[in-house]
């Protein structure tokens, strides 16, 4: 990249290609193709009215995830946020606004706030991780094993990185709720300035309580590292750590089931005893990521890359799912390795890799050995997705099987938070009338009430 004054787009410069709305929700490799033919970066619409310039290729994509001195983290240099052109209320600014946290900070502030996570990170016991994300995934299964279908997104890959942040972070369960709803809200843009005014509200009460009374949780040992927290950092790293460790984890979840229960280089090889899960995970990662579409950059100065001209200050949103079907990546060095960018790449990838690939990989292999004849309930091309810029999200995955026993497993070896008993809840919130529960932590509430 050469430092120039850019004088405008050049001519035959494409519209902005939206990444909104359900035609982009169902079908965002024909926009990456269509993007593609005007280089490695194209300029988008992220929602009505706010622009960016989206990064398709693989090369690019590194080059921006890596290069420090020319692009900022820090979204105080939004031009468009700061002069009023993009409003506060837009759905994606509680994405992409200042938060006091490791992801929208840069240098020394930055290695600051990432060494607190990944050393309070550090003291999470991978076994124990295991042990209660297979005794969570047995709970649940066991609430629809005995009726033959279940909508495996809303009642188990939802729930399940929901348990999973309830105990790593010492989080009461009516804090769950609130923080989940608010954390759902900000992903979909859906009333995103309250969504993200209960989150923080929620957060800042979890960091007193912790203050208070801490535990053996991330958020007690982030309150107790050295880097010495404010109670805003805290909030906002636990927004970070929330947003990585449920939206993605259950996308990534829900991606890899549906790609065991209908493409023909995994399904087959479900009943005979040696399940690919590490290959679907991989294959997921690769070619339809969690978080498809993020990685917000800005350029400190205004600078030209293959012809494009970037202005300092503009949002340069690097697509991880394009760049992973880059069509330059050959076969050959896709096959076997994992050097896909589903986790990022440079100073500020993914902490929680490890933890979030152990989770999947254990709610995927047990759900599959406790009913191995699962099936889609409707054609996978049937399937619906949620729209959204960011994530790449199925809204359910309605599965049938044979009705199973429920599991026979000796008491747990560690505290883990009973569920109270409770209805299944197969049949889906349709089945049972009303409008039901919408996340499901919601799901979750009405079992413990009984409803």
């Amino acid at each position: 990249m050469t430092p120039e004054t850019p004088s405008g787009p050049p001519p035959g410069c494409p519209a902005h290609e939206p990444l909104y709305g359900p035609d982009f929700a169902a079908d965002p490799a024909a926009a990456y193709r269509r993007l593609r033919a005007h280089g490695p970066t194209a300029p988008v619409e992220l929602a009505p009215g706010v622009r960016a310039t989206l990064v398709t290729s693989y090369d690019a994509a590194l080059h921006v995830l890596r290069s420090t001195e020319t692009f900022s983290k820090d979204p105080r240099r939004w031009n468009d946020l700061a002069d009023g052109t993009v409003p506060l209320d837009s759905p994606v600014v509680p994405m992409m606004m200042y938060r006091p946290n490791a992801l929208f900070t840069d240098g020394e502030e930055h290695r600051r706030l990432r060494g607190a996570i990944t050393d309070s990170l550090a003291r999470v016991e991978q076994h124990t991780l295991r042990g209660y994300v297979e005794s969570s995934a047995d709970t649940l299964i066991d609430r629809f094993a005995p009726t033959g279908k279940a909508d495996l997104l809303g009642e188990y890959a939802q729930v399940i990185p929901l348990l999973v942040f309830n105990h790593l972070f010492g989080c009461p369960a009516d804090h769950g709720l609130k923080l989940v709803e608010g954390m759902s809200g900000i992903f979909d843009g859906v009333d995103a300035e309250r969504a993200d005014e209960l989150l923080t509200t929620t957060l800042f009460d979890l960091v007193h309580l912790k203050r208070r009374t801490p535990g053996p949780d991330v958020t007690s040992w982030l309150l107790a590292h050295p880097a010495a927290l404010t109670d805003e950092e805290m909030v906002h790293s636990l927004v970070v750590l929330m947003g990585g460790g449920t939206e993605p984890q259950q996308n990534l979840i829900a991606g890899a089931l549906r790609l065991l229960l209908s493409d023909d280089r995994f399904a087959g090889d479900l009943s005979g005893g040696s399940l690919p899960v590490e290959d679907a995970l991989d294959e997921v990662l690769w070619s339809d990521p969690p978080m498809a579409n993020y990685a917000v950059h800005y350029p400190v100065r205004d600078v030209v890359y293959e012809g494009a001209a970037l202005r300092a200050g503009d949002p340069v949103v690097v697509s991880l799912a394009a760049a992973n079907t880059d069509p330059a990546l050959t076969g050959d060095r896709r096959a076997g390795n994992r050097a896909h960018l589903a986790w990022s790449a440079g100073p500020h990838n993914c902490p929680a890799q490890s933890e979030a690939r152990l989770i999947a990989s254990v709610a995927v292999e047990k759900l599959l050995d406790r009913l191995p004849d699962l099936e889609l309930a409707v054609p996978s091309d049937q399937l619906e997705w949620r729209p959204g810029p960011f994530h790449r999200a199925l809204t359910a995955l309605p599965v049938s099987f044979p009705p199973a026993p429920l599991a026979a497993r000796a008491a747990p070896t560690r505290a883990v938070p009973p569920v109270p008993p409770g209805p299944p809840a197969a049949g889906g919130a349709k089945e049972r009338g009303g409008a039901g529960p919408r996340n499901g932590w919601a799901r979750l509430l009405s079992w413990w009430r009984g409803e």
